[in-house]
């Protein structure tokens, strides 16, 4: 059974109370935009006045897809493995970035297609090799999606007893724009050849052929859902490990009062999926950046949110959001950190 989050809405009480200190500090009222709107969200997530950023952790999680077997994606499966290995020896974006900001990087293994047991530096939570192609199945078993809901869960309490109250979470997996397209069709009522992009470069013959292998899924997938479904089919129908890894940690940071930054196509369809679940959990999220993936605004725009920046990026590993991180940094220090007028002694002006 998969384990049950109970998340509260931040309580808005405090809310006025946190606008009069914005509002306070010896600037024009509103002239500091959108690091304003982000101090009061983090306010409101961590119930003070005087919110802090502190142990940023990163999660790196890597897994799986069999419908890569299809050629949805340019790039071979073995790449997860590699890129993973990479990661270990500092040599990847996410690994520039983390260090650029001060982010705590864990990799995490739940469900690459290799052994990687030789390298400590990757945590071991491999549910299997792979999920299976959900071309013909689904993509993993209840059991297996309840244990990657768990293992999430577990990495995001890991990363609080650190002391963590910012969280980010990226992904490895050769062929996940898959699940994220269709999560996006069948969560945001989309026709789904607007959900399908290049991904890691499809040229436009490799988009046709990515829009036929989806399409068959999805009439085989609606001929499969039972009388009593809910978004948790969907979810392990077409999920991968490492996504559904996710939405675990998502929950349960969320559950913990921990900002959750979302980083680009692949994990805002993971974000849009934790909101599946639990709506309240997106008051928790500050959305980044939009990517250059074929329906990340159309994703954005569903979830009623504006991203932070717009840098046509879409390397995924979290990297977006790496880098949006101190622009969230610097609205926690204006709230904290500027005078007020009083204390300046500075005539109000308005």
């Amino acid at each position: 059974m998969m384990k049950t989050f109970h998340i509260e809405k931040p309580d808005e009480a405090l809310s006025p109370i946190i606008q009069a200190k914005i509002d306070n500090l010896n600037k024009p009222k509103g002239s500091l935009g959108r690091l304003e709107s982000l101090a009061l969200q983090v306010c409101l997530v961590q119930q003070t006045l005087s919110p802090t950023l502190s142990h940023p952790c990163h999660l790196l999680l890597g897994g799986d897809h069999g419908i890569e077997r299809e050629g949805v994606s340019v790039s071979p499966r073995e790449v997860t493995w590699q890129q993973m290995i990479n990661f270990t020896r500092g040599g990847g974006g996410v690994n520039m970035f983390c260090r650029q900001h001060g982010f705590d990087l864990t990799l995490v293994d739940v469900g690459v297609d290799y052994d990687l047991t030789p390298y400590p530096a990757i945590l071991n939570r491999k549910i299997a090799r792979g999920t299976r192609d959900f071309l013909y199945e689904p993509a993993m078993t209840e059991a297996e999606f309840d244990q990657a809901i768990q293992t999430g869960a577990d990495l995001a309490d890991a990363c609080h007893q650190k002391g963590c109250t910012v969280l980010n979470i990226g992904e490895m997996g050769i062929a996940n724009t898959s699940p994220s397209s269709i999560w996006l069709h069948l969560f945001g009522n989309i026709p789904l050849k607007d959900c399908i992009g290049a991904g890691a470069g499809l040229d436009n013959n490799g988009i046709r052929h990515k829009f036929d292998v989806l399409s068959k899924a999805v009439e085989h997938y609606k001929e499969t859902i039972p009388s009593f479904s809910s978004p948790t089919y969907s979810l392990r129908y077409f999920g991968g490990f490492e996504m559904v890894a996710a939405i675990g940690a998502m929950l349960r940071a969320a559950e913990l009062h921990i900002v959750i930054l979302i980083d680009g196509f692949i994990m805002t369809a993971c974000a849009m999926a934790a909101c599946q679940l639990c709506p309240q959990a997106k008051d928790y999220m500050i959305f980044t950046h939009c990517g250059d993936e074929s329906g990340h605004k159309l994703m954005l725009d569903k979830l009623g949110v504006t991203p932070l920046l717009q840098l046509g990026l879409r390397l995924g590993e979290g990297t977006g959001a790496l880098c949006a991180y101190p622009i969230v940094d610097s609205a926690v220090r204006m709230i904290n950190e500027m005078n007020n007028f009083d204390n300046a002694k500075i005539t109000k002006y308005f």
